[in-house]
C-alpha cells in the first residue's frame, strides 16, 4: 500500500513540482489496481483520471494551475453520477441502468478545481445502513481490526482513505454516513449542513435529510476541498483559536451505553480542550431525547421516505435482489401514515429553530462520534437480530446532528485496547460550517494528541 499524503500535502508537492501529476495518477491507479481488498472500489476510471492528470501536468508546468487541488485524486461513494456509467448506488438493482448523460454537480465543481476522478467506491445499498456490509459488491473491510467493519454508508470511501489509495473521497450523510466511516476507520470525516453543497447528480436516500462530506486525513484537508466545492479560489476562512472554542457536551443520550475506551478517550480529548482555554459547559440538552422519542413514536424520516422511493421495489420481484436487510428496514416504513410523517417534519423545523437559538454565539456541541468501535463482520453477518441492534446503536448519535441539520466534523481521538479507532465529534448549528471548520482546525491537533498511529503500529 501507499504512504498516505494528505490532501493538503498532495497539493503542496504537485504545486513545487516535487510530484509529476501524470506519474502520480499512474501510481494512484496501480495501488489500487495491487490493493488485496476488491471490496473497496466498485469502478475505477483510468482513461478519465490519465487525461485529467495530463492536462493538470501541463499547468503546473505553465505555472497555470485551477487552484489549490489541481492533480489531486479523489474517489466517489457509488451513487454520485459519472458520466458514461450507470450510477448504482451499492445494488445489483441498478446494475443494468442507463450510464449516466451528465456528471453530479459536485463531480463538475471539484473536476474544475483540478480534481481527478480515479472512480468510485463502495457503499451499503441505497446508503441505507450505518456498518458498510455489503452483500452484492463485498464488504471492504477496516484495516484497523480482523475483518471489522467499515462503517456506512460511505464504507469504500472511509477504507480508501485509511488504507492511503486516495486522499479523499466525497460520500453521504443522511444519518451518519460519513461522520462513522470516519471514526471507525481513524480518518477525519465533514458533514455539511443542508443546502451547503449542490445535491444533483447523487442518488437519494432521504431529500430531507441528506448531506454530502469529505473522508480525508485532517481537517485542512475538508477545509480546501469544502472551498473548491463551493467555487472558491482558496478558502475564506481563517484557524480559530482555542481560547474562543465554547463547546456544550451533553450529559443525555450520547454518552449512554458507550464502551469504555470510548468514553475515556473522549473525555482526556475534553480535558485536553479545556486545559489549552476551551470552555466547556456539560448540561442536557432536551432536544436530543426529543428527537429519540419522535423517531420511536412516528418512524425516522429517513424511512418514510426511503420508502416512498424504493415502495415499488421492496414491495415487488426487486426486493429479491437486495439485501435483506435493507429491504426489510425499508418495508418498516409502510405503516407509517400521512399524518406521523406531517407531525414528525413539524417537530423537526421547531427543533432545528430551537437548537439553532441554543448555539448562537457560536457555540459548538461535542460527543463520540460513534458509542462504539467498528464491530465484527462475521459476527453481523451471521445473525439479523444483532445487525438491527448494532445498526441501530451505531447511528444513534450521528443521526441527532441529521435531524437537526447541524453540520459536523469527526476527528480521531484514539484506540481501544485492540487497536481500533475512536471518533471525536464537533458538531454546529445549520450554516455554521465556516465556525465549525475554523475551530476544528484550531482543535484537531488537541484532540487527536499522539494517537495518530494504532498500538499495532507504534514501534
Amino acid at each position: 500500500m501507499p504512504a498516505r499524503r494528505s490532501t493538503a500535502q498532495w497539493a503542496a508537492q504537485l504545486a513545487a513540482g516535487v510530484v509529476d501529476a501524470a506519474d502520480a495518477i499512474d501510481q494512484t491507479l496501480a495501488a489500487v489496481d495491487a490493493c488485496d481488498d476488491r471490496a473497496i472500489f466498485t469502478l475505477t476510471t483510468p482513461e478519465r483520471a490519465r487525461t485529467a492528470a495530463r492536462a493538470s501536468l501541463s499547468r503546473q508546468r505553465g505555472r497555470c494551475p485551477l487552484g489549490w487541488l489541481d492533480g489531486v485524486p479523489v474517489a466517489w461513494k457509488d451513487l454520485f453520477d459519472l458520466s458514461g456509467h450507470p450510477t448504482t448506488a451499492g445494488s445489483r438493482v441498478l446494475a443494468d441502468a442507463p450510464p449516466a448523460t451528465a456528471d453530479a454537480a459536485i463531480v463538475t465543481r471539484l473536476e474544475a478545481a483540478g480534481m481527478v476522478s480515479v472512480g468510485r467506491v463502495n457503499m451499503t445499498e441505497f446508503a441505507f445502513s450505518g456498518l458498510g456490509l455489503n452483500p452484492h459488491y463485498g464488504t471492504p473491510v477496516n484495516p484497523h481490526g480482523q475483518r471489522r467493519v467499515p462503517g456506512g454508508s460511505s464504507s469504500g470511501s472511509g477504507v480508501a482513505v485509511a488504507r492511503g489509495l486516495v486522499p479523499v473521497s466525497i460520500g453521504t450523510d443522511t444519518s451518519g454516513s460519513v461522520r462513522i466511516p470516519a471514526a471507525f476507520n481513524g480518518v477525519v470525516g465533514f458533514k455539511t449542513s443542508g443546502g451547503r453543497w449542490p445535491m444533483h447528480g447523487a442518488y437519494p436516500l432521504s431529500h430531507t435529510l441528506d448531506t454530502l462530506g469529505i473522508l480525508c486525513l485532517a481537517v485542512l484537508d475538508a477545509i480546501l476541498v469544502d472551498a473548491a466545492a463551493r467555487r472558491l479560489a482558496a478558502p475564506d476562512l481563517r484557524r480559530g483559536r482555542i481560547r474562543d472554542l465554547r463547546l456544550i457536551a451533553p450529559t443525555n443520550v450520547v454518552l449512554d451505553d458507550c464502551e469504555p475506551a470510548v468514553t475515556a478517550n473522549f473525555e482526556a480529548a475534553l480535558g485536553r480542550l479545556e486545559n489549552a482555554g476551551a470552555r466547556i459547559e456539560r448540561r442536557i440538552i432536551p432536544a436530543l431525547d426529543e428527537v429519540l422519542a419522535l423517531n420511536a413514536r412516528y418512524g425516522p424520516i429517513v424511512n418514510a421516505e426511503a420508502y416512498a422511493l424504493h415502495k415499488e421495489r421492496v414491495d415487488g420481484e426487486a426486493a429479491a435482489q437486495m439485501d435483506r436487510r435493507v429491504a426489510s428496514r425499508i418495508r418498516l416504513a409502510a405503516a407509517t401514515s400521512l399524518t406521523a410523517y406531517i407531525a414528525i417534519m413539524e417537530a423537526r423545523r421547531r427543533l432545528v429553530a430551537e437548537t439553532a437559538a441554543m448555539l448562537e454565539g457560536g457555540w459548538l456541541v461535542a460527543y463520540p462520534t460513534v458509542a462504539h468501535v467498528a464491530p465484527s463482520i462475521d459476527a453481523l453477518e451471521a445473525d439479523d437480530d444483532l445487525f438491527v441492534r448494532i445498526n441501530m446503536k451505531t447511528l444513534r448519535n450521528t443521526l441527532l446532528g441529521n435531524f437537526l441539520d447541524w453540520c459536523g466534523v469527526s476527528i480521531p481521538n484514539g484506540f481501544d485496547a485492540e487497536g481500533m479507532p475512536t471518533g471525536f465529534l464537533l458538531s454546529g448549528g445549520p450554516g455554521r460550517d465556516d465556525h465549525l471548520l475554523a475551530m476544528a482546525l484550531a482543535a484537531e491537533s488537541i484532540i487527536r494528541d499522539d494517537v495518530g498511529q494504532s498500538p499495532h503500529d507504534r514501534s
